[in-house]
């Protein structure tokens, strides 16, 4: 990992950025609006608007075994494979055993540019702590932390999300570990958690733009995160952490990093926020994935 660490109150990015190579996965190149990637053995050709340069290394384009048609803003679009078969596939990402899909969304279950976060949190959970996940998808993150010996609550609105972390766990050979897995809206739960008296040494919040719960619950992220957070800091223990990601929304870091400091101002630790970032293995240039901003306590 490459990370450049600057002053987060002089707001200047943080980049994190992945190697130019990992056991499972490469970001071949990008270019005209588009990246060529490597999951586990199978590489793929979707959108990425942000990529406004030329591609480097055109041939290598046409050795994609999928290629995902659809707008930036559109809801879903669909992929063209060379070999239909291909529906499932594993992906090492460190110590785990991760099942990529060929999703409606252009996502293949696994955004592996957190994994810089990920070894973050590692660095920070010890056996038999407790790891919070809202909004944890396919369970990248629940499974790494639960490996470890961490007690993890998993929480996603989605029943097929929630089906593919139970693949990804058997995948894994962790069904034995401390994982509760819950289908329901984020907002409910924490503040049931909250009535609770409940205590989490980590936790880790990944929204979506806008979504609906099990229920028909809308989510809207301006308007409802900053409530999620501050519930959510009630949950914290005083030496905990808490990850803050965010994908494709009209907002910079900064938004983040603000109401971040504001909610977790009279705890003191350490905040950092900025950009999560992919390198190229072949060019060499970043390509930015997400906003996060990040705060631990000990």
């Amino acid at each position: 990992m490459l990370p450049i660490d600057l002053n987060p109150m002089s707001y200047q990015p943080y980049f994190v950025s992945l190697l130019q190579d990992t056991e499972g996965y490469q970001l071949l190149d990008s270019g005209d609006g588009r990246k060529l990637e490597r999951f586990g053995r199978v590489l793929v050709d979707r959108p990425e608007p942000q990529a406004m340069w030329a591609p480097r290394f055109p041939d290598s384009w046409k050795k994609a075994d999928g290629v995902f048609s659809g707008e930036e803003d559109a809801d879903q679009g669909r992929w063209k494979t060379h070999d239909a078969s291909l529906q499932s596939w594993p992906m090492p990402v460190l110590n785990i055993t991760a099942l990529c899909k060929f999703s409606a969304f252009r996502h293949l279950g696994v955004f592996i540019e957190q994994l810089p976060h990920w070894e973050w949190m590692l660095e920070r959970l010890k056996p038999e702590k407790k790891l919070l996940n809202l909004f944890g998808y396919t369970g990248v993150a629940s499974l790494l932390a639960a490996q470890m010996g961490a007690e993890v609550t998993h929480v996603d609105a989605s029943k097929k999300a929630i089906e593919w972390a139970k693949q990804n766990q058997v995948a894994s050979q962790l069904e034995k570990t401390k994982i509760r897995w819950i289908m329901e809206d984020a907002r409910k739960f924490v503040a049931r958690e909250v009535r609770r008296g409940k205590v989490y040494d980590g936790i880790l919040i990944d929204p979506p733009k806008f979504g609906r719960g099990p229920e028909g619950e809308v989510w809207d992220i301006f308007a409802d995160l900053p409530t999620l957070l501050k519930a959510s800091e009630q949950l914290l223990a005083p030496d905990g952490f808490i990850i803050l990601t965010s994908y494709a929304i009209r907002a910079s870091f900064l938004s983040f990093d603000c109401v971040l400091k504001e909610i977790l101002h009279n705890r003191g630790g350490i905040f950092s926020s900025g950009e999560v970032a992919v390198q190229e293995s072949g060019a060499g240039r970043i390509l930015a994935a997400a906003n996060f901003s990040r705060w631990n306590g000990g």
